[in-house]
């Protein structure tokens, strides 16, 4: 009987060996066939992380890590994302801008993150002053009273005006990508230079532009009356020269541009005048038009400040 009692004992022990041979075995089957993955964890202080973990989802992985976003932090990529062996997850501010990568499948063509960032990079505004130069202008004189014989002679010595322009320009990498004036003050006014020439009897060259209908007919003649050398400046239609900007003429016609002339009031309205070879007619006035001075109407303010001031023979056309 106790030969049977022992026999039976060793069978049992050799069955529960069996037993936990085979739970053993398939444990470590089970442990082969779970594939793990080694992941890095950033966290947002630069604190860096590496988890071996058989999770792919990013909420898994944090949770199994024991780790807990606070309101202000999300992750990159999001947590719904799956993520493979190798790959990082990142815990930033939601404040801060995501950069996706592009992908262009058709050509198998991916653009690095450096390109994007650069594309992709801050544009600045910076207020600019610059200083430029005016250049003077030289305008002529021409003296009724002087003789062929007489040598040009300078009167005044031009110099150079001086002006501050304000610019707002807008920077991308370093490289300016658009700029645009804000202001233009004048800070030195030019000063022309003026020069005396000898009269030239047979000549009727003239400083002003030849504009049809304006020479002087070939039937006409002139009368010394009101005559000699006069101050001529331009205005155009603009509220800036006129106060306003209709076009029309203190006398009521339409100042136009190689007619046209605002004159004092010792030339009656209609009045032709010849200056520098070329007839115009009296039309209009203005408060800053007395003695010898004519302004001569032209059809934008940049060609009145193109023609700037000069010295010209004038005189009434009969």
């Amino acid at each position: 009987m106790k030969k049977e009692e022992k026999a039976s004992i060793s069978i049992m022990k050799i069955i529960c060996i069996s037993i936990i041979l085979v739970l053993v075995s398939g444990i470590g089957v089970m442990a082969v066939n779970t594939k793990l993955n080694d992941v890095k964890i950033i966290l947002q202080n630069g604190y860096e992380m590496t988890a071996l973990t058989s999770k792919t989802k990013v909420s898994e992985i944090l949770e199994e890590n024991n780790i807990i976003l606070e309101e202000n932090q999300k992750t990159m990529p999001d947590l719904d994302s799956e993520i493979i062996a190798g790959e990082s997850i990142k815990i930033i501010d939601k404040s801060y801008q995501e950069v996706q990568i592009a992908k262009i499948s058709e050509e198998g063509v991916q653009t690095s993150l450096d390109q994007l960032l650069e594309n992709y990079a801050p544009i600045t505004e910076k207020i600019i002053v610059e200083q430029v130069k005016i250049p003077y202008e030289t305008i002529t004189k021409n003296t009724t009273e002087s003789t062929e014989g007489t040598n040009n002679k300078v009167l005044q010595e031009g110099e150079d005006g001086l002006k501050e322009v304000t610019y707002k320009a807008k920077y991308q990498n370093e490289i300016e990508i658009e700029k645009t004036l804000l202001s233009e003050v004048i800070v030195k006014e030019p000063v022309n230079k003026i020069v005396q020439v000898q009269k030239t009897p047979t000549s009727r060259a003239s400083t002003l532009p030849r504009t049809a209908g304006n020479a002087l007919p070939t039937n006409a003649t002139t009368t010394t009356a009101n005559a000699g050398t006069y101050k001529i400046t331009a205005y155009c239609p603009c509220a800036k020269c006129c106060g306003k900007a209709t076009g029309r003429t203190a006398s009521g016609t339409r100042a136009t541009a190689g007619r046209t002339v605002a004159a004092s009031g010792k030339f009656a309205f209609g009045t032709q005048l010849n200056i520098g070879g070329h007839v115009y007619t009296v039309e209009d006035r203005g408060g800053a038009i007395n003695g010898n001075k004519i302004d001569i109407y032209v059809n934008s303010h940049s060609e009145a400040l193109r023609w700037g001031v000069r010295y010209l023979p004038v005189s009434v056309v009969q």
